[in-house]
């Protein structure tokens, strides 16, 4: 599974897999993919630091890459503070009675509140990449669109491909105008921020309008025959990230999330904006519910809506309280049966894609007798 893009990255497969995990980002690259780390939730330098560490040490000298959430435009002087001053105190107490309605029970004095979505702030943003460019990276990702002028001309100072996720043919011209390397057609189908078109109909449309810059499918991908199927739409590769939520060497926060993920259907998704405040595709739960209800107060705008609902998730993940127990994945999740390795999942997906390729050139055979 080899096109021009992941020959010129050094990668067996035209996989590339995002991932929140490091132990599954260099498995990726292990098994002949291209794993990409998710710095969102790195908000103290030293921690992704390490987590590279990990994965320089575990990837056997493969490549893999940096994905970060950093907006076009520099966002100086705001303070994480300003922001929390910025949310409506009816919205905090929402939050509230929602808990209180489930029992959930309070953390302990002292204890953390977890992760914060603060990788869009820009100090933040910028202390990873201070980090990252310490690192062999090959590529850098941008989830929230093209990255500053500036730092698309870091990365390419520092030989690293810049890539940005687009959910239209509009957005994809304009990364290519801002001098990205790949663009990223993220599918109404995928999992955490999407848009509104599916892979099947976007794909084309972005490989076409950003011709000759190679483009990633992204979006109800989870089998080599619907990545073979992608490749056929003028993808240079897929990207995945829901489908190794459920592997053996992802550290999902609570068990209880796997369950939910094993037994969910491709029905069982929501796109709300109950996670961050910007719509993001994930299990719909009684919480996502809640937020969507049109009896209730609504979400606020990004990152009010991250940085309001950070503790809340924390007590809900920390004692698996069911109901409300959710995560970003995508319509794909109906395939994610049971617990696998990344390698098993990387056998699945070659397997696959040659079966679907056959099956193509056995047709095409017998249509030009």
């Amino acid at each position: 599974m080899q096109t021009e893009l992941s020959n010129t990255l050094g990668v067996e497969h035209a996989i590339f897999g995002f991932t929140p995990f490091p132990a599954v980002a260099a498995a990726i690259s292990r098994a002949g993919g291209f794993g990409v780390l998710g710095a969102v939730r790195y908000t103290a330098p030293d921690e992704l630091k390490r987590d590279l560490d990990w994965i320089e040490a575990h990837v056997d000298g493969k490549p893999y890459g940096l994905d970060v959430v950093m907006p076009a435009k520099k966002v100086e002087g705001v303070t994480e503070a300003d922001v929390e001053a910025m949310i409506p105190e009816g919205h905090r107490q929402f939050v509230k009675d929602t808990l209180a309605k489930y029992g959930v029970p309070e953390l302990a004095e002292g204890e953390a509140s977890g992760w914060r979505i603060t990788g869009w702030m820009e100090q933040v943003a910028r202390t990873q990449l201070d980090v990252a460019f310490d690192y062999p990276i090959r590529l850098l990702a941008n989830a929230l669109g093209s990255p500053p002028p500036d730092v698309v001309a870091r990365a390419h100072e520092h030989d690293v491909l810049v890539a940005a996720l687009a959910g239209s043919a509009r957005h994809a011209v304009k990364h290519k105008e801002g001098g990205i390397d790949i663009v990223v057609a993220q599918g109404y189908e995928a999992g955490g921020h999407t848009g509104e078109i599916a892979s099947m109909v976007l794909t084309p449309e972005v490989v076409e309008a950003v011709d000759p810059l190679p483009v990633l499918a992204a979006g109800g991908i989870g089998s080599g025959q619907q990545a073979a199927a992608a490749l056929a739409l003028g993808a240079q590769g897929v990207w995945l990230g829901s489908l190794w939520l459920t592997c053996t060497e992802a550290d999902l926060s609570a068990p209880a999330v796997t369950r939910k993920l094993l037994a969910a259907g491709s029905g069982d998704t929501v796109r709300s904006r109950a996670l961050t405040g910007k719509p993001a595709r994930q299990l719909r739960t009684e919480w996502t519910d809640a937020w969507d209800d049109p009896n209730g107060p609504g979400t606020l705008p990004m990152p009010l809506q991250g940085l309001l609902v950070a503790e809340a998730l924390t007590r809900i993940q920390k004692y698996e309280v069911t109901p409300l127990l959710g995560t970003p994945v995508g319509q794909i999740v109906g395939r994610m049966t049971s617990e696998r390795s990344v390698q098993a999942v990387f056998d699945d997906l070659t397997r696959g894609f040659e079966e679907a390729v056959d099956r193509v050139n056995r047709i095409a055979g017998r249509s030009g007798k």
